[in-house]
């Protein structure tokens, strides 16, 4: 990738002797050495010797050659018309896009024709829509290291103190789409990975400070060190304080002033040096707010929780979209609703007060059917305006991005009176945040047609009436074509000629075309004005005078459209953050109507909100998506609390275990967004972050086997849960030793109970486990039943309390297809295995503790174990793990 960046060697050697343009194109690649640089000429963007090379490549083109006096270039190239596609590509091979526009009229250039970079194109600060990847968020992050660990102490919040966990690290995380620009700190590298990973930036830039080695960004994020003076302290103020006043008033730490002030200046630098008129770029004016929040705020989902309780994709790789908790939330109407339910699900709520005051908008919207219906469907009509304002502050709207935003202010008044009646404060605060911006509205519908077309510069923009100068032009161009539109006729009448035409091209302008055996009826006041093969073309010094009228006219109606739309345009750009507000009004209904509807047509209930580590009690709860991929579901409740707060889960595979412990996860972020719930009854103890160990894969890339990687979840729980936590655990200790995997599992179910005191849902095979619930004091024990028949297994995916009685895996196989030879041998060898153990009397006597066993000889311990073991009640897994491990014990001895 790296040899199509830069200026090509072949130019640099021979710089001086370069032609105007090629040295143009050198210059350009100098300056963005890191990017890959579009060079427009004439209809195509070109690249040239090692860009083309890697251009044609990638993009499936054919690599041509330019050939001058000093020399044979490769050269390849786009057309400006299809750019865009062949952009997204480029920026999915991992390059950035530097487009340099021609920036000057050729027909008035004396030489070279002037040409600038007018954007760059990054996968993290797209703008255009053909880019972006639907409605979602597009998010650039930049990350610093502060001099200090502390935190800034007055002044560092929005009210004047301090805030917590700002410190070493700042992230900074921009939608240069929408606007969107926040904030955090912390002196926990682990902290800033999960929030990292909360907004999934396409996009990171790092500060000079960042260790190499730090992870925390996806895969697919494209990391770049950047400019290390733009993170410099006191240049990120100044920039700060030229965007939103005194940083120190809105940021808690030099770390986080270092990473949006270094974020700003690369969002600033993407805009390219000019814009597509010519004018410097740079500022990002719709740039109105900065947003500093502390992860503390929210509960935390990191990667490993957003995965595996499936939020927004599917973990299977050809997962539906739609079957992810955000797909059966999302009854949203419009884009801006989309995303802010996006943003709750991915920063539920940690405050019960706003919990609550969140759930009494849903209870009041799921009571007004009517009104909510007639809200959803007048939110149908509103268009994405965070994206237009954003585009029209930048200069890069058109006509029909005007017309939008006025169509949808038009809905606003609408929408209020639909909210007529509102009683809970979050709905009666929304009603009144609904501006319609009358004068906006009115200057659009006054001043730009109702149907305008996509091209700015050609004319039909403005509607008459706003300018009495362009319509006098406009009069005498209509004038002049009617004039030409009769003269055809008259001409044919004067002249006899019965074959005469009249017609106008962009060289010769307007004429009269006479056919060769006609030339002689030509009247005396034609003159030529162009010999083709079969016939003579005139003007008069009539049509001459008219012509020029017309096509004055029209360049200068064309050309004041133009200067009125811009002004138009940044009129309504001075409106910017009045719009935005209202984006976020919308936004905010939308979710809620979202939430409301959802609540109503798939029969949730709101949920109680208590205290943080006091428990989660579920009466009747199911999975909000598989419940809609089937078309029956058991219920299931749950209880954890103080006196019980560890679950061991036992059952046979397909029973529904790990479905049973998303279910209550997820039935606990729902509740924190503000939704109802899957559920007859639930009271959820807010919980703080939630843990997931429920399965994972190798990662062969970074040299990790499946049970290295369980490791790594697993210690990130056993440092981090609370008592205010909710952990999932499935199946810990698979990949590796029978014995070594139930010591593993055994010694976390015993550290999760005794240390962290963490609510906790152990979902195990070890069935060893299920007599811990007779030795901790808050552990306890569920099971999932089934019923074996001649036909095999039948589940019945109910929960009851108690450990169950057998796994079922050779019926499971069975089910699964495996062959009946082999089913058949494998009760043979557990029969055989149960012959070998003999018959036993009672079971393991687990309360001596084998932590604290008395010494009293190897051989007479197992001894005295073999003789306590109920074979009559072991499970085939049972037997073999007992078996296993006796017979490491014997020859360790």
């Amino acid at each position: 990738m790296d040899a199509a960046l830069g200026a090509p060697e072949k130019m640099r050697e021979r710089r001086e002797e370069l032609t105007p343009m090629m040295r143009q194109y050198c210059e350009l690649c100098e300056r963005y050495d890191d990017a890959l640089v579009l060079f427009q000429v004439g209809d195509f963007y070109e690249t040239f010797c090692e860009a083309a090379e890697a251009s044609a490549r990638l993009l499936e083109i054919t690599l041509t050659k330019r050939e001058d006096s000093t020399g044979t270039y490769p050269m390849a190239g786009i057309p400006i018309d299809s750019a865009e596609s062949y952009i997204e590509t480029l920026l999915d091979a991992g390059y950035r896009v530097a487009v340099a526009d021609q920036v000057q009229d050729p027909e008035e250039a004396s030489g070279v024709v002037d040409r600038a970079v007018t954007r760059i194109v990054t996968p993290g600060t797209l703008t255009e829509d053909e880019l972006l990847a639907g409605d979602d968020n597009n998010y650039v992050a930049a990350l610093a290291v502060g001099s200090e660990r502390e935190s800034r102490p007055e002044g560092g919040g929005r009210d004047g103190g301090s805030i917590p966990g700002a410190g070493e690290y700042g992230l900074a995380l921009l939608d240069v789409s929408t606007g969107d620009f926040v904030a955090t700190g912390s002196d926990s590298a682990e902290t800033i990975r999960d929030e990292i990973s909360r907004f999934a930036p396409a996009e990171a830039i790092v500060g000079p400070d960042v260790p190499e080695d730090f992870e925390g960004f996806d895969p697919d994020c494209m990391v770049t060190p950047y400019d290390p003076s733009t993170f410099d302290l006191e240049v990120a103020r100044e920039r700060l304080d030229a965007y939103f006043g005194v940083p120190e008033k809105r940021l808690a730490s030099d770390a986080e002033i270092r990473a949006c002030g270094a974020l700003l200046a690369y969002a600033e630098y993407t805009r390219g040096g000019t814009d597509a008129d010519g004018d410097e770029a740079g500022r990002l004016d719709y740039l109105n707010h900065l947003t500093r929040y502390e992860p503390r705020e929210y509960m935390l989902l990191d990667r490993v929780a957003l995965r595996s309780l499936e939020l927004f994709e599917r973990r299977a790789v050809h997962g539906d979209a739609e079957h992810t908790l955000l797909g059966v939330l999302d009854e949203t109407a419009c884009a801006l609703g989309r995303r802010q339910l996006t943003d709750w699900l991915r920063r539920p709520l940690l405050d019960p007060d706003r919990i609550d005051t969140r759930l009494d908008a849903v209870e009041e919207l799921t009571t007004l059917v009517g009104a909510r219906e007639e809200i959803h469907d007048l939110l149908t009509r509103v268009y994405d305006i965070e994206r237009l304002i954003a585009r029209i502050s930048r200069g890069r709207a058109n006509a029909r991005d005007l017309r939008a935003l006025k169509d949808t202010l038009d809905v606003v008044p609408e929408i209020r009176e639909a909210m007529d009646g509102v009683e809970s404060g979050s709905l009666s605060d929304l009603r009144a945040g609904l501006d319609d911006l009358e004068e906006v509205r009115g200057l659009i519908e006054r001043a730009i047609q109702e149907s305008p077309p996509i091209e700015i510069t050609e004319g039909d923009v403005i509607a008459p009436g706003y300018s009495e100068r362009l319509d006098e032009l406009r009069e005498t161009e209509r004038d002049g074509k009617q004039w030409i539109d009769s003269l055809e006729k008259r001409e044919r009448e004067r002249t006899g000629i019965d074959s005469l035409k009249v017609g106008f091209n962009q060289v010769h302008g307007y004429y009269i075309e006479v056919t060769n055996p006609n030339l002689d009826g030509v009247p005396d006041d034609y003159n030529r004005r162009q010999t083709l093969k079969n016939a003579e073309r005139f003007y008069t010094p009539e049509l001459k005078r008219r012509e020029d009228e017309i096509l004055t006219a029209e360049g200068r109606a064309d050309d004041l459209e133009y200067e009125l739309f811009a002004e138009v345009r940044a009129e309504v750009a001075d409106e910017g953050e009045r719009v935005q507000a209202l984006a976020e009004t919308l936004a905010t209904l939308d979710a809620l109507v979202s939430l409301a509807e959802v609540a109503a047509k798939y029969g949730y209930r709101r949920p109680e909100i208590d205290s943080p580590g006091s428990g989660i009690e579920i009466e009747g709860g199911r999975h909000p998506v598989v419940e809609r991929t089937q078309a029956s579901f058991v219920p299931n409740g749950v209880r954890l609390d103080r006196e019980e707060r560890v679950a061991v889960i036992t059952g046979p595979n397909m029973s529904g275990k790990s479905t049973y412990m998303r279910q209550i996860a997820l039935i606990a972020i729902l509740a924190q967004l503000g939704s109802f719930v899957p559920a007859s009854a639930a009271r959820i103890g807010v919980v703080d972050r939630v843990f997931t160990r429920v399965g994972a894969s190798d990662d062969i890339a970074g040299g990790q086997s499946t049970f290295m990687v369980e490791m790594r979840e697993l210690a990130t729980i056993l440092r981090g849960a609370t008592e205010s936590s909710l952990v999932l655990l499935d199946e810990v200790g698979r990949g590796t030793s029978t014995a070594d995997g139930l010591a593993i599992a055994r010694a976390i179910t015993e550290h999760v109970h005794d240390e962290l005191g963490a609510m906790t849902l152990f979902a195990t095979h070890h069935h060893e486990l299920t007599e811990l619930a007779e030795r901790l004091d808050c552990a306890f024990n569920l099971h999932f039943s089934a019923t074996r028949t001649d036909d095999g297994v039948t589940f019945r995916h109910d929960v009851s309390r108690g450990a169950a009685t057998a796994s079922y895996g050779i019926e499971v196989a069975r089910a699964a297809g495996v062959p009946d030879s082999v089913v058949s041998r494998s009760h043979a060898l557990v029969e055989d295995r149960q012959e070998a153990l003999g018959d036993g009397g009672r079971s393991v006597d687990t309360d001596a503790d084998s932590r604290s066993r008395p010494d009293s000889g190897a051989d007479s311990e197992l001894e005295e174990e073999l003789r306590g073991i109920d074979v009559a009640n072991l499970t085939p897994i049972e037997a073999l793990t007992t078996l296993d491990r006796l017979k490491r014990e014997l020859d360790s001895n």
